[in-house]
């Protein structure tokens, strides 16, 4: 008998449409869409339909990108090591709206930690934890953490939200998703 493994991926045959792969321009739509809303109050829920369509399935994006604006947003604040932001608590003052519970509360912090790793200079691999998941939401996370850094930030900045969002807005990124 032999045994043959099951198939994860669909072949590409003739004819199926080819996956649409994020472009420079799709990051720039992101990082706009969620500061803008996030700047005039948009609900959590509002910003993860308006991202939702620049998502593709199986694909990370557009959390590489919300994981950079994150490091700026640690950047922008003046988070250091000499002046570190406190992660204590984190998700429950900058985050009161969402409610996480067992699994969902690693991958949050996961999406925490690896933003405040691209500020200090490293590069997390994402695949490699992302794939234990075995869900096509890292976007999402990644999409909640940058939200609770953002309103750290100004909250530590003492400024407006919309001020801070406004700011980081003027601050070139990669353009690379």
């Amino acid at each position: 008998m032999i045994r043959t493994r099951p198939q994860l991926a669909m072949p590409y045959c003739p004819g199926m449409p080819v996956r649409k792969r994020p472009t420079p321009d799709d990051a720039v739509t992101a990082r706009r869409v969620l500061l803008d809303g996030l700047a005039c109050g948009t609900e959590m829920s509002g910003l993860l339909g308006e991202l939702a369509p620049l998502h593709p399935r199986n694909n990370t994006f557009p959390g590489e990108v919300f994981l950079g604006l994150a490091a700026d947003a640690l950047d922008w604040c003046g988070a250091s090591r000499a002046d570190p932001l406190a992660l204590e608590g984190i998700r429950e003052r900058f985050l009161p709206e969402r409610r996480f519970r067992g699994r969902q509360n690693k991958k949050l912090q996961f999406a925490v930690l690896a933003a405040a790793a691209l500020h200090g200079g490293t590069e997390p691999d994402l695949l490699d934890e992302i794939a234990w998941w075995q869900t096509d939401d890292f976007w999402e996370y990644a999409l909640f953490a940058t939200v609770a850094y953002i309103r750290a930030a100004a909250d530590r900045a003492g400024v407006p939200l919309r001020q801070a969002c406004q700011e980081l807005a003027l601050r070139p990124m990669d353009p690379t998703p």
